[in-house]
């Protein structure tokens, strides 16, 4: 039984990803391959100068991912939280003004993958944060903000299980 409930969850993430835009699910692909080391990303994505010089870019962006990881804040006090929010939040910002994702469920699905389970409860204020800055161009933070759904705003719990589904470059020949 337990096996058919986490096979129903993986399919419920392919669904889920696959109804992202075809430049979401690129750049959530290209984002985990730079965030978990899983592979050189300049070879996989650069298609030409620009990108390339982007995807240096965000690995510097991403450098703070190994302190987030282990930085996980107390839900209840306010100690670590700025420092934590901080890092989070500028991360955060630079993959929004990217303009690659345009919904919260996209930047949910990449940071919970890049992070783990443990940061749902901060992503909500993180994306808020992050894409109300003046940073991002007020057409897109209207968009932006305007994804993230009331339910997801107010949650009052999140599932502490780990992603399972995480989404890899696929030669265009074998797909």
């Amino acid at each position: 039984m337990t096996y058919a409930g986490t096979a129903t969850l993986t399919i419920s993430e392919l669904r889920e990803f696959a109804g992202f835009t075809s430049c979401e699910q690129r750049y959530i692909r290209r984002s985990l391959d730079i965030g978990l080391g899983r592979q050189d990303a300049f070879k996989l994505w650069a298609r030409d100068e620009a990108e390339a010089a982007a995807i240096r870019k965000q690995y510097v962006a991403y450098q703070d991912l190994k302190a987030l990881r282990v930085m996980s804040p107390d839900d209840v006090g306010f100690e670590d939280i700025e420092v934590f929010m901080g890092k989070l939040v500028r991360m955060a910002a630079f993959d929004l003004a990217q303009e690659k994702l345009s919904s919260f469920s996209a930047f949910r699905f990449l940071y919970e993958r890049l992070l783990g389970a443990w940061v749902r409860p901060w992503l909500p204020g993180a994306f808020c944060g992050a894409g109300a800055l003046p940073q991002i161009r007020p057409d897109r933070r209207k968009m932006l903000l305007h994804s993230i759904s009331e339910a997801a705003a107010t949650a009052p719990g999140w599932s502490a299980r780990e992603p399972s589904f995480y989404p890899e470059f696929i030669e265009k020949e074998a797909a």
